[in-house]
């Protein structure tokens, strides 16, 4: 099973980094450039590589906007919740970890986060189909951990970490707010 990775319609430079770090951080992603493909020609462009989930990074007052979440349906695309608007984001290059392609990933949270968080990382494990998983768990068994958290100043935020050491490699990216229903 793969998950086919691609952005909006004129992606920035931010916008193909972000989509390349991801595509290294999370296993069995395939990214490709989307051009001037419709979302049936994606749906198209998935089915032909086998996938059947795709993630498209949209691009919003000039910086990576929206990260919505579909799967690919004989019919074309069906939007998945949650859409997420992106406040921010750290790319791989910024941090100091250098790094490898990610393997094995799971989804973490920490216990003593509010539903929200856990709703988000569990919609993140079910649609990526990597197990939720604690860090301490995590750590005996995974590469990489995907986190989802608050950061300080409240905001939801994903970030990827390197296991067992806890070292953030990234991409990191801050949400502003996250939309349930399908729009």
């Amino acid at each position: 099973e793969v998950i086919l990775l691609t952005t909006s319609r004129r992606p920035t430079r931010r916008i193909r980094t972000l989509c390349h770090d991801l595509a290294r951080s999370i296993p069995n992603v395939v990214r490709i450039n989307r051009g001037k493909l419709s979302l049936d020609g994606i749906a198209e462009r998935a089915l032909e590589l086998n996938a059947d989930r795709v993630i498209v990074v949209d691009r919003w007052k000039g910086g990576p906007g929206k990260i919505k979440l579909f799967r690919v349906e004989p019919a074309g695309l069906t939007p998945v919740p949650p859409l997420m608007y992106v406040a921010g984001i750290k790319l791989q290059r910024e941090f100091k970890a250098g790094t490898k392609a990610v393997r094995s990933l799971a989804v973490t949270t920490a216990p003593e986060n509010p539903p929200e968080i856990k709703k988000i990382a569990e919609n993140l494990s079910n649609f990526l189909n990597f197990p939720m998983s604690s860090i301490d768990e995590a750590a005996s068994k995974y590469q990489a951990s995907m986190h989802v958290s608050h950061n300080a100043s409240g905001r939801i935020q994903i970030t990827f970490m390197l296991l067992p050491q806890m070292v953030e490699i990234g991409p990191r990216i801050t949400i502003s707010r996250v939309v349930w229903e399908n729009q």
